[in-house]
C-alpha cells in the first residue's frame, strides 16, 4: 500500500508552531467530554444551559452493556454518575426527555453495577477520590429507588450495595468537616460534590478568579448550588457556561489545565528535537507559575510534584533552566509523592522528577551534586518498580505505554550504566507487544500509546536508528506507518487517570508529532 504524497510532505514543525499556537489561544486547555463530570451537572443543574444535550450524550454514550467508561474497572465511577443522572432526570420529568430511553439506559446501569460494586477490589484502578465518590453515588442512586415508579422499585428493593472494602465514615467525616467551615486540603476541592448539600456556599471555598472550584464543573457545580439560578451574572455560573459551550454540553473532568498542558506538549516536541517557535509568553507564564512549592496543573488545584517537574524539564530543555529545589518538598525516604499525603504511588511522576534534576544538572553543572543523591534515589525506586515483562504502569495513566516511555527515557538519559538491562527489557516487552497492524495499545491500538512505544524505540540506547538494530527499526516503521494512515482520524480514546478517565488532545497530538519526527530523524521510510 502506497501512503499519499501528503502525509509523506507533512510539515512537522509547521503543525507544532499551530499546536502551540492553540495553547496561546485557548489557554483553558482541550480535554475530551468527561461521562462522571456531565452526569454530575446534569444531576445538579438542569438550569444550565445545554442540560438536554448532556443527557443526550449520557444515554449515547452508555456501552452495550449497559456501563460507562473503560473496562476492568475503570467504567464504575462513571456508570454510577450516569445512572444516578438517568434517575435524577427520571425522578424530576425533566420535559420532553424520551422516558422510555432513560428507564433503558437507568435498568440496564443498575444491572452491571450491582455487579461491579460486588467486584474483586483487587482488580479496581486507583482512581482519585473513589473512595468517596462511590459512597456518595450508591447513597444517591439508592434515594432515587425509594421514590421510582413500582417498575424499577420492585426490581431493586434492597437497592445496591457498597463495595466490601468502603464505608460512609469517611464520607461523612468529610461532609462534617466542609459543614463546619473549617479549611479545606486543597485537593478536596477537585472533589467538593461528594459534600452534597453541604457543598453549596460552604465557607470555606470560594472559586478562584475565573470561576472554577477545583478545576472541576462537578466541584464548581456543587458549590454553586441553585444560587446559579437566581444570578445569571455569577462568575462560577458564567464558568461553568463557557465550559458547557465549548464541549456543546457535556463537560471535562478538569479545566483549566493551562500549565500540565502547556509543560507537557513543550516537553514531548522539545525532546524528541522538533525545531520549532516556542511563544516568548508561553515560556515566561510557565516560568512564573513555579512558586516555593512548584506549580499546580491548573487555576483551582494545588501544586504537585509531576506538572512541577515536567514545567521543569521543559524549561531547561528550552534553555531557560530554573532551580528545581520547589520538588524538594516532595521528596519522602524511598521516592518522591505527587503531593504531600499521597496514598499511592506514581512511576511517571518519578521519571518526570529524575528528568528534571537530571536536564538541571546538564544545564548548570555546578549545581548537580545538590540533586545526585535524590537522583540515586529516583533511579533505584524506578528500576526495583519495573515489571517482570519490562514494562512499568502508573496511576495517572491507564495504558502501561505511558509509563514505561516516562521511565525508559527517564533511565536513559539520566539513570546511568545501572539503567542499561532495564531500558533493555522495556525495549524488548515494547517489541513483543506491538499488535499486527502496526499499533500499540492496552485495550485496542491507539495513536497515542503507538506514540509512547515508538519514543521508547527510538530514544533510547537500544533503539536510537542504529542500523544494526533491524527488530527495533523494523517495529518503528510499522508503527509510523500505522500514524500516518491515522493522521487526521485520530482516536478519541481516554487513558488519563482522574475522577474519570479523560484525553487531553493537545498533549496526544503533541506525543504524535514527537513519534512522527523522532521516526523521519532516524532515516525510516515507509513503501
Amino acid at each position: 500500500m502506497t501512503l499519499p504524497s501528503a502525509a509523506e510532505g507533512f510539515d512537522i514543525p509547521a503543525a507544532s508552531e499551530e499546536l502551540l499556537a492553540g495553547l496561546m489561544s485557548r489557554p483553558w486547555g482541550t480535554v475530551s467530554p468527561s461521562v462522571y463530570e456531565t452526569g454530575r451537572l446534569a444531576s445538579m443543574t438542569p438550569w444550565l444551559i445545554g442540560h438536554r444535550e448532556r443527557v443526550e450524550y449520557l444515554i449515547a454514550a452508555q456501552r452495550s452493556d449497559g456501563g460507562w467508561g473503560a473496562p476492568e474497572g475503570y467504567g464504575l465511577v462513571p456508570t454510577l454518575s450516569a445512572t444516578e443522572a438517568v434517575l435524577c432526570v427520571l425522578g424530576r420529568g425533566d420535559s420532553d426527555m424520551d422516558r422510555a430511553a432513560l428507564l433503558g439506559a437507568a435498568r440496564r446501569g443498575l444491572e452491571i453495577l450491582s455487579r461491579e460494586l460486588a467486584a474483586d477490589v483487587q482488580a479496581r484502578p486507583d482512581m482519585p477520590a473513589i473512595e468517596l465518590i462511590v459512597p456518595s453515588l450508591v447513597s444517591r442512586i439508592n434515594e432515587h429507588l425509594d421514590r421510582m415508579p413500582e417498575m424499577l422499585r420492585a426490581e431493586w428493593e434492597d437497592g445496591l450495595p457498597l463495595p466490601p472494602d468502603m464505608s460512609h465514615t469517611r464520607l461523612e467525616l468529610v461532609r462534617a468537616m466542609v459543614r463546619s467551615g473549617a479549611e479545606l486540603p486543597e485537593k478536596l476541592l477537585h472533589a467538593l460534590e461528594v459534600a452534597g448539600d453541604a457543598a453549596s456556599g460552604a465557607p470555606a471555598v470560594a472559586p478562584t478568579p475565573i470561576g472554577t472550584v477545583g478545576a472541576s464543573p462537578a466541584a464548581t457545580a456543587a458549590w454553586l448550588g441553585d444560587r446559579g439560578l437566581l444570578d445569571p451574572l455569577d462568575p462560577a455560573r458564567r464558568h461553568l457556561e463557557a465550559v458547557a459551550l465549548r464541549h456543546g454540553g457535556p463537560v471535562p473532568v478538569g479545566l483549566p489545565i493551562t500549565v500540565f498542558e502547556r509543560s507537557w506538549v513543550l516537553s514531548l516536541l522539545a525532546r524528541a528535537g522538533i525545531p520549532c517557535d516556542v511563544p516568548a509568553e508561553m515560556i515566561a507564564d510557565l516560568r512564573a507559575a513555579i512558586g516555593p512549592t512548584g506549580t499546580p496543573a491548573g487555576s483551582g488545584l494545588p501544586a504537585d510534584a509531576d506538572t512541577t517537574s515536567v514545567s521543569l524539564y521543559a524549561l531547561a530543555l528550552l534553555g531557560m533552566p530554573y532551580e528545581p529545589e520547589s520538588l524538594l518538598a516532595y521528596e519522602t525516604e524511598t521516592h518522591f509523592c505527587t503531593w504531600r499525603g499521597e496514598q499511592g504511588r506514581s512511576f511517571s511522576v518519578n521519571a518526570h522528577v529524575l528528568d528534571a534534576f537530571g536536564q538541571y544538572a546538564l544545564s548548570r553543572p555546578l549545581a548537580a551534586p545538590r540533586y545526585r543523591a535524590a537522583m540515586e534515589k529516583v533511579t533505584g525506586w524506578l528500576l526495583d518498580g519495573q515489571r517482570a515483562d519490562g514494562g512499568w504502569e502508573d496511576r495517572w495513566h491507564a495504558s502501561p505505554y505511558y509509563a514505561t516511555a516516562s521511565c525508559a527515557l527517564a533511565l536513559h538519559e539520566f539513570g546511568g550504566d545501572a539503567a542499561a538491562p532495564a531500558i533493555r527489557r522495556a525495549v524488548r516487552w515494547v517489541l513483543e507487544t506491538q499488535r499486527p497492524d502496526g499499533s500499540w495499545g492496552r485495550w485496542s491500538g491507539t495513536v497515542e500509546e503507538t506514540a509512547y512505544a515508538m519514543q521508547v524505540l527510538l530514544r533510547t540506547r537500544e533503539g536510537a536508528g542504529k542500523p544494526d538494530d533491524e527488530p527495533v527499526i523494523e517495529a518503528a516503521a510499522r508503527g509510523y506507518r500505522y500514524l500516518l494512515e491515522a493522521d487526521g482520524a485520530e482516536d478519541g480514546t481516554p487513558l488519563w487517570l482522574d475522577k474519570d478517565l479523560y484525553r487531553p488532545d493537545a498533549i496526544v497530538r503533541a506525543a504524535v508529532l514527537a513519534a512522527r519526527h523522532l521516526a523521519r530523524a532516524a532515516g525510516i521510510e515507509v513503501r
